[in-house]
């Protein structure tokens, strides 16, 4: 099983910190790296660093120069990066919002531990995501041992109202991204995708109790459950777990709800730890 860019549940049962995030492949790895993946190491950097140069952006990704303007021009056209004199920033179209003064790579580091035990205590593939524009985006995964598991690869994207893991980032998000959102037609991924009117309720009653499930929404056959890493300025990302149905009914769903949320206070915890004072 797996997610849209993801691979197959059968697949090497090598983990994610085997291979690395999506965002720091070695050059060496090149040949398997997508353009999309390199553009989308290029953009969460820019997002991370804020004002960056094209040539330190080049040193930070090992790449070059004219490759970094290359896509600097095309994120810049549709509005996802903006030029300011000799530095760019995130643009105007792909707002991350709330929650955005921690870095995508801050968010990975401390949630690898918290991923980790979660394979352990449910058994099964965690996740952590974050928004950026329109879309859910994976960060990092940690895979179950299970041969039969589900995956979704980092980098992956998906949109906001299906899945337990990008539903949380919507509840929590700006009312304008809401808007949006509810603006476009909910194209039924699998025969589980919420309506407009399911998404409604569904987001209210996550806001109230800080967890979300979903059975088959992104992918059928799974089980997902998710929880907000919140800040004091808002929603960092969302952690979770997905498995198969089959191995994942009420007994396993209840044993997860806790260790999700006791994951999400753990990785705001060591945020907190890392703050300067």
């Amino acid at each position: 099983m797996s997610a849209p860019g993801g691979r197959s549940a059968a697949a090497d049962r090598s983990t994610a910190s085997d291979r690395g995030t999506a965002r720091d492949r070695p050059p060496e790895e090149a040949a398997e790296d997508t353009s999309f993946a390199r553009g989308l190491r290029l953009l969460l950097t820019v997002a991370d660093r804020g004002d960056v140069r094209a040539d330190e952006l080049g040193a930070l990704l090992d790449m070059p120069v004219s490759t970094v303007y290359r896509y600097l021009r095309t994120l810049t056209e549709f509005g996802f990066v903006d030029r300011h004199g000799g530095t760019y920033r995130i643009g105007p179209k792909l707002l991350i919002g709330t929650g955005s003064n921690v870095s995508s790579e801050q968010l990975i580091r401390h949630a690898d531990p918290a991923l980790r035990m979660l394979v352990g205590e449910t058994g099964e593939t965690a996740v952590v995501v974050r928004r950026i524009g329109l879309t859910s985006t994976c960060l990092h995964q940690v895979e179950s041992d299970i041969a039969l598991r589900v995956t979704l690869e980092p980098g992956s994207m998906s949109p906001l109202y299906a899945g337990a893991l990008a539903r949380v980032l919507l509840a929590f998000a700006p009312a304008d991204i809401l808007d949006e959102v509810l603006a476009q037609d909910l194209v039924r991924l699998t025969p589980a995708t919420p309506t407009e009117t399911e998404l409604r309720e569904r987001l209210g009653a996550i806001v109230m109790t800080g967890l979300a499930t979903s059975e088959g929404e992104l992918i059928e056959g799974t089980v997902s459950i998710a929880a907000p890493v919140l800040r004091e300025d808002g929603i960092v990302g969302a952690i979770g777990v997905i498995g198969p149905e089959s191995r994942c009914g009420a007994a396993w769903q209840a044993r997860a709800r806790r260790s999700v949320q006791q994951a999400a206070r753990a990785i705001d915890a060591a945020l907190a730890e890392e703050r300067p004072r």
